[in-house]
C-alpha cells in the first residue's frame, strides 16, 4: 500500500484521460497520454521544461482544448461541457499557479474572502470569516491576516497561495511548480504541507514538477514525463530504479541544476 487513501475498481477515477493528443503546428506536445487519478491520490507529473506538463494542466482545466482524446474531471467529460458548466465544474478544483498570484493592493484576508464573496455569495460575514480563519490556521498563518502579500516572505505567500486554494473547499487539486523559487528548508515545509492538506481536507491532487524531493516527499504515484508521453509511473523507488538512461539522465539533471 502506498501513501494515499486505498481505492477499488469500482470507484471511478477523479480524472481520467485516454488517448490524449495535443499539438501547435508541428511541435506535437502531448503524444498519447493515458491517466487515471484516484481519489485520495496525490500524483507527481515529472518531467523537464517543455516536456508536455503545464499543457496537460491547461487541458485538465479546459483552459485548452485536445485535438484527440478522452479527458473526464470528476466523472464528467470537460470538453463538452458549455461555459457555465464549466464555470461550476471549476469551483471544485483548486490551482496553485507557479507564480502565486495573489493581489498585491489586498490583505490576506482579502485576498482569501475574494474567491468566496464571487462565488459563494449566499454566505454571511460571519462564515465568511469562518472560513477565512479556518484556512489560515491549516496553513499556520493566522497572525498574517492583516498583512500585504509584499510583506510576506516566499514561504509565507506560497501558504497563502494554498490557503486561497483551499477557501472552496475543492476535490481536487492541481499543484504547478509547488516549490519553484523556494530555498529548500522553505521546500520541505511546503512540501510537508501539502501532505497535511491531503490528510485533512481529503484532496485528490495532481502536482506538477521537475523537483525530485518534492516528488519524493509528496507522491503516492509518480510517472515520468518524456516528449509528450508517460515512459514510466509507480513509487519514487520503482521509476528510479532503472538502467532507462532517459530516467537515469533527469535524475542527474536534477541535482547539477
Amino acid at each position: 500500500m502506498n501513501k494515499s487513501e486505498g481505492h477499488t475498481s469500482k470507484e471511478k477515477p477523479v480524472v481520467y484521460i485516454r488517448g490524449l493528443h495535443k499539438s501547435f503546428g508541428e511541435n506535437h506536445v502531448l503524444n498519447g497520454i493515458d491517466m487515471d487519478l484516484h481519489k485520495g491520490e496525490n500524483m507527481i507529473v515529472l518531467g523537464r521544461s517543455g516536456s508536455g506538463k503545464s499543457v496537460l494542466i491547461k487541458i485538465i482545466i479546459g483552459l485548452m482544448q485536445p485535438d484527440e482524446g478522452i479527458v473526464k474531471v470528476l466523472g464528467t467529460e470537460i470538453h463538452k461541457l458549455d461555459k457555465k458548466e464549466l464555470i461550476q465544474l471549476r469551483l471544485k478544483i483548486g490551482f496553485l499557479f507557479q507564480h502565486n498570484a495573489l493581489y498585491d493592493s489586498m490583505t490576506v484576508r482579502e485576498n482569501l474572502e475574494f474567491p468566496l464573496v464571487r462565488n459563494e455569495r449566499t454566505l454571511s460575514e460571519e462564515e465568511i470569516n469562518k472560513r477565512v480563519d479556518e484556512v489560515l490556521e491549516a496553513v499556520e498563518l493566522k497572525d498574517a491576516a492583516e498583512q500585504l502579500p509584499s510583506e510576506l516572505s516566499g514561504g509565507q505567500e506560497k501558504r497563502i497561495s494554498i490557503a486561497r486554494t483551499l477557501i472552496l473547499k475543492p476535490e481536487l487539486i492541481l499543484y504547478d511548480e509547488p516549490t519553484a523559487g523556494l530555498d529548500p528548508i522553505t521546500s520541505v515545509e511546503i512540501n510537508k504541507l501539502i501532505m497535511e492538506v491531503k490528510q485533512r481536507y481529503k484532496t485528490s491532487s495532481i502536482v506538477i514538477t521537475h523537483d525530485l524531493a518534492c516528488a519524493k516527499q509528496t507522491g503516492d504515484r509518480v510517472v515520468m514525463m518524456v516528449d509528450g508521453k508517460f515512459i514510466k509511473e509507480g513509487d519514487f523507488e520503482e521509476v528510479f530504479e532503472t538502467e532507462d538512461q532517459t530516467i537515469k539522465g533527469f535524475y542527474d539533471y536534477n541535482f547539477t541544476q
